[in-house]
């Protein structure tokens, strides 16, 4: 026998061991359940899949780069939903690259009080960043192309970073459980698959490539340099989450981007692939621009080539119409002109856009496999073009 104080009475009364032991397991299961719920709350604050509680302008950019891509705070909440923290803003090229039919979420992070510029004779030249100015590119893919806001599989981000007048390329791996991305130098091949617009089940192997390739595209005079962010790609709506507005008045107003109106006006914007208001040509230049331009253009890698696919080009024989290659090797295959007017399927670019031969192959990087769609357009535009009018 025990004798045991009650909380609610000043005496003693008399309970059995057996009873006591009862009153103990049973606190200690009180215990327990409190300790479990209390780690459960823990692991929620600090799961994986949280974005860091952290900013851009808080980050010590001699550390860059930094291990994974949560410690940079680009994102709140989920990581894997991608929803931009303070002054991260999302921004869409009128005209996208075509990387093996990869969904895209781009962001772009200035330091407060800083702001890019542009030169309006220079179309062409991406905007001139501030330091410490991050661009911010998500490559992915959804399980369902005709539900493309569903369920999505996230495979890499590539970060562009601005110290000291220098551009950096940090690229950064995703895991299979959709919660982290590692930092990876060497490259990695990624099987994907998914469901197209057709219901047809697609499948590849993304080539995500390592951090020297980044300036095989990247490069101009020799120098890395970022390619969508210009104002010819950027001057058209955009929906935000607060409503739709001309991402360049967005940029403006938010301070990213130091412009007048007449500027802007002087350049021609490019147009999507698909833009139902905008002619072929139009749409056709600026595929060319946007898929090959960033080598093909005066102070490209393949400016020697003599074949200039910038949108402000004005000769045709630079855009290829009647032009030989200067050395194209298995390239040209049996064609002898790289655009033959009226003759689509006879031409040494869809032959090259049209194969994933490693010898044959335009681009050379960025896809495994052919953009059916670019193939298409660009054989009808030159399937429009007239012979005589380019003797």
């Amino acid at each position: 026998m025990l004798y045991y104080r009650t909380r609610n009475r000043g005496g003693f009364r008399l309970v059995t061991c057996k009873r006591m032991l009862s009153v103990i397991r049973r606190r200690k299961v009180q215990l327990l359940v409190l300790l479990a719920f209390v780690g459960i709350a823990v692991q929620a604050c600090f799961s994986p899949n949280q974005a860091a509680e952290t900013h851009p302008s808080a980050l010590d950019f001699s550390q860059f780069p930094l291990k994974k891509l949560s410690e940079y705070g680009f994102f709140k909440g989920d990581l894997n939903a991608l929803q931009p923290n303070d002054r991260v803003l999302a921004y869409e090229p009128a005209a996208t690259l075509f990387t093996d039919y990869a969904f895209k979420q781009r962001f772009v992070w200035m330091p407060e009080g800083t702001s890019a510029t542009f030169e309006a004779s220079q179309p062409d030249e991406p905007l001139n960043f501030p330091d410490r100015a991050i661009l911010i590119k998500n490559f992915y893919y959804p399980a369902d192309f005709s539900k493309p806001t569903g369920q999505r599989r996230i495979v890499e981000t590539r970060l562009l970073v601005k110290q000291s007048g220098v551009w950096k390329a940090y690229p950064y791996r995703w895991n299979d459980e959709q919660t982290e991305a590692d930092y990876k130098v060497t490259g990695q091949t990624i099987p994907v698959g998914w469901k197209d617009t057709k219901g047809q089940l697609q499948s590849i192997r993304y080539a995500m490539p390592n951090k020297n390739q980044c300036k095989s595209c990247h490069t101009r005079n020799d120098i890395l340099m970022p390619i969508g962010p210009k104002v010819k790609q950027l001057n058209h709506p955009y929906a935000y989450a607060d409503g739709i507005e001309n991402q360049l008045s967005r940029w403006m107003k938010m301070g990213y981007l130091k412009a007048t109106p007449e500027a802007i006006a002087n350049v021609t914007p490019m147009v999507a692939l698909n833009d139902p208001n905008a002619s072929l040509d139009a749409r056709a230049r600026s595929y060319l621009d946007v898929n090959c331009g960033h080598c093909h253009n005066p102070k490209g890698p393949a400016s020697t080539s003599g074949l200039l696919l910038n949108y402000e080009e004005k000769d045709p024989f630079h855009w290829g119409i009647l032009k030989s290659p200067v050395a194209a090797g298995i390239g040209a295959g049996p064609y002898k002109f790289d655009i033959n007017p009226g003759q689509g399927t006879a031409s040494i670019m869809t032959f090259r856009m049209n194969s994933v031969h490693p010898g044959i192959m335009m681009p050379e990087l960025g896809r495994v496999s052919i953009h059916q769609e670019g193939v298409e357009l660009i054989t009808r535009w030159i399937n429009s073009l007239k012979k005589e009018q380019y003797r």
